[in-house]
């Protein structure tokens, strides 16, 4: 309990109490909150989160964690089959990071900017060819769907995938009409996807895929491409990103520079070493058909590109601003993402 002091009391006939709580901040030394001590990552499925699960095998956030002084950390690893649910995890506060199409955390800066729920990107995670395989003989391109196929997507509407099909129907059919396909996507995580089309069971035509689902398709008889993300986009581009809130990242600035060398160093890895990149990625998901060596070639084709800064990510942007979908167009990619020197 704070003394009505003569010291206080005298001299400025102010009330004690407030003149007590205005000493002790002046005199007292102020204490930053405690970083958090456990982070929450969430990814998708295949090849392109390669760099998370090397940073989960060799546990390199704890690593870069306790050379910053936060001692031993916990951190729990979740994959999930759609954006959308990542999204919604990271709005109820049950994820710390998260790694995800670029245009779903294009769409996510856009909502958010200037709320108290600010969204923005911390690195990206590369380059990845992903292409439009389809099991209909009467599709030559996509300018052949009908009403009869049905197009798997990982998210509708916000994916990587389904702004490709609207950037496609827009030029096929004419300005204005990018939503014209847009009926015959559906939501379909890559591995569900992958073995409806193998299978040839169930109401899948067509399915958008990234390695090495893609890989496993196209092996299949009656499977083949008909169009790329490259082609469609004029060129590499991001296909993910990780993202955070501005909330996290301004309350645990060593936590989050951790996650970030963390990432950096396990994407140095991927470039130096990749058949180590390769056993990793097989010994923690479910996948019988591909081999290591399997998994080397794609990660070594020159279409794969393994890097933390966005690509190409304005061609996204863009577009998603013309058509409506984002209101607030960036000036650059750094507007999306937290300071590039951080990096």
């Amino acid at each position: 309990m704070l003394s009505r002091s003569p010291a206080v009391v005298s001299g400025g006939g102010c009330d004690a109490v407030a003149a007590c709580i205005a000493l002790l901040a002046v005199l007292l030394p102020s204490t930053a909150p405690d970083e958090v001590s456990e982070v929450r990552i969430a990814r998708q499925y295949g090849l392109p989160y390669l760099q998370l699960m090397i940073m989960e095998h060799d546990r390199l956030i704890e690593k870069h964690a306790r050379a910053a002084g936060l001692g031993d950390v916990k951190t729990t690893w979740s994959a999930f089959a759609t954006s959308a649910i990542i999204n919604d995890a990271m709005f109820s506060e049950r994820l710390e990071f998260a790694v995800t199409g670029v245009p779903a955390v294009i769409t996510l800066w856009a909502r958010t900017r200037g709320t108290p729920q600010e969204v923005r990107g911390v690195l990206a995670g590369g380059a990845h060819p992903m292409t439009l395989v389809t099991r209909n003989p009467n599709v030559k391109s996509m300018r052949d769907f009908t009403d009869r196929d049905r197009i798997a997507v990982p998210t509708v509407k916000i994916s990587n995938a389904a702004i490709a099909i609207q950037m496609e129907a827009e030029r096929l059919f004419g300005e204005g009409q990018w939503a014209k396909l847009d009926p015959l996507t559906i939501g379909r995580g890559h591995p569900d996807a992958m073995t409806s089309m193998v299978s040839g069971q169930g109401e899948l035509t067509a399915h958008f895929a990234v390695q090495p689902f893609l890989a496993q398709e196209l092996a299949t008889p009656g499977l083949r491409p008909i169009n790329t993300l490259y082609n469609i986009l004029g060129g590499p581009a991001s296909l993910v990103a990780a993202y955070t809130t501005a909330k996290f990242h301004d309350a645990n600035p060593k936590m989050y520079a951790a996650f970030v060398a963390a990432f950096e160093e396990a994407t140095a890895r991927i470039n130096k070493d990749r058949r180590g990149a390769a056993e990793i990625y097989l010994k923690l998901v479910n996948d019988r058909k591909s081999t290591v060596d399997d998994i080397v070639k794609q990660i070594a084709d020159p279409d794969t590109i393994f890097t933390t800064t966005p690509q190409n990510t304005m061609v996204y942007a863009s577009f998603m601003h013309r058509i409506g979908l984002i209101k607030v167009k960036p000036a650059s990619w750094k507007d999306m993402f937290f300071r590039s020197e951080e990096h």
